[in-house]
């Protein structure tokens, strides 16, 4: 690696959770904005690497603006919810690339950095010489990873887009939603930035397949990751049997893609996902539900003909599910084997006995409030000998400056002055 962590550059930060990052030593610079390439940066910091979070001078990272900015119990302010999610374990400094000082800056930084990312439109940073080939010029072990909507070829390279963009465009919303001839039918976009999430996460695994070559061959190479690409990709067999048949997938509700019973049923008290996907998990539903008639019909003897008659069969079976209490139906399906699960609501989500033993959520300093902290989503990312850690808040706008250019990057004091007086750095 050509940057290597030393003491002064990771002031404040427990030497052992250094140490113990399976990407300590890695030193990135975070160029993104919003949601997919943050959320890259922010895999990689909770890994171990040193991110660099280069913001424009005055507003910063677009998401410092975006999502819910709550009001807290004791009156404190909390920060955006978009840009709080996306951001721990980076240290911010905000510097003009649109000025010559400012891209001189940038490229000093990424001549010992081993990974850039950054999500501008292709083309853009070319014209101050921070693109991938003026940088692989002074530094050929660099990974630079592009986070585009439509990538850096094709027709469409220079449109920009947005996470529910690409839900639409790419074919998610058109088989998400009620079926047709039922109430409310028509196409849905989810709830979350899907899109955007597992962008950040293939651009992440482009990044590590890069060092992992230059591991071997001394050389980095640029990572070209969309979210055309990936909405695609996530709808993996759907999209599948479309190319193999040429038959369009029709949305279908909540019901399971390809087996039946698979969906949201209701109960006395509230719904209930059941997912019986084989023979013996449905006629143990059967058993259970005390319609074991259901198991020998000859409408329903396999999953295929489950799905094809699946009306039929919800229509057999509503009433009797109905006069189940939820949690008593979830035992009972439990207790044979057949998963299932109530149809949850965040507060309900947050309360599972599951989620808190997983340590799913993590106390964050809130750099709003000093002294206060904010319950954030921890990492998926699980390791035993190299744990993932939380060694810094999301940064306020421009707070590490200092510490990066003259621990990290090695500037005095004049010439930290030098870029100041002449507008590059905030």
């Amino acid at each position: 690696m050509t940057a290597e962590t030393d003491e002064q550059c990771t002031s404040g930060v427990a030497p052992e959770a250094i140490q113990q990052g399976a990407l300590s030593g890695l030193r990135v610079l975070d160029l993104g904005r919003v949601l997919a390439a943050p959320w890259a940066g922010q895999i990689l910091g909770d890994l171990g690497a040193d991110v660099i979070k280069i913001e424009r001078p005055g507003c910063g990272d677009d998401a410092r603006s975006m999502g819910i900015l709550p009001e807290l119990p004791g009156g404190g302010e909390a920060p955006a919810s978009m840009f709080f999610v996306a951001n721990r374990n980076k240290r911010s400094i905000a510097i003009d690339m649109a000025r010559t000082e400012g891209a001189e800056l940038v490229r000093r930084m990424a001549a010992t950095s081993d990974v850039l990312i950054e999500n501008f439109l292709p083309g853009k940073l070319a014209r101050f010489g921070l693109d991938y080939d003026s940088l692989r010029a002074v530094n050929p072990r660099l990974i630079y990873c592009s986070i585009t909507g439509f990538g850096q070829d094709g027709p469409y390279r220079d449109r920009p887009g947005y996470d529910g963009l690409f839900q639409a465009l790419g074919g998610l919303m058109s088989v998400t939603g009620n079926e047709d001839g039922t109430p409310g039918a028509g196409p849905v976009k989810p709830g979350p930035s899907l899109v955007d999430v597992a962008t950040g996460y293939v651009a992440v695994i482009g990044i590590l397949a890069a060092l992992e070559h230059r591991h071997r061959s001394g050389v980095g190479q640029h990572v070209d990751a969309t979210l055309l690409d990936t909405v695609i990709s996530l709808q993996s067999s759907l999209a599948q049997s479309y190319l193999v048949s040429g038959k369009v997938p029709q949305r279908t509700g909540s019901a399971g893609n390809g087996g039946h019973p698979a969906g949201m049923f209701h109960c006395a008290d509230g719904p209930i996902y059941i997912s019986a996907g084989t023979n013996a998990h449905y006629a143990a539903l059967c058993r259970v539900i005390g319609m074991p008639e259901l198991a020998e019909d000859p409408r329903f003897v396999n999953n295929q003909l489950r799905f094809a008659n699946r009306h039929a069969w919800n229509a057999l079976a509503a009433d009797t599910l109905t006069g189940w209490k939820r949690e008593e139906l979830i035992d009972a399906l439990t207790a044979v084997g057949v998963p299932c699960g109530p149809v949850s609501d965040y507060p309900e989500v947050f309360a599972h006995p599951q989620v808190i033993s997983r340590g799913i959520v993590i106390p964050v300093d809130n750099p709003c409030d000093p002294g206060s902290s904010l319950p954030t989503l921890a990492s998926p990312v699980r390791l035993s000998e190299t744990p993932v850690s939380y060694r810094r808040r999301p940064p306020r706008l421009n707070e590490n400056a200092e510490e990066i250019l003259g621990a990290c990057f090695g500037l005095g004091p004049d010439e930290i002055e030098r870029y100041r007086r002449s507008g590059a750095l905030g």
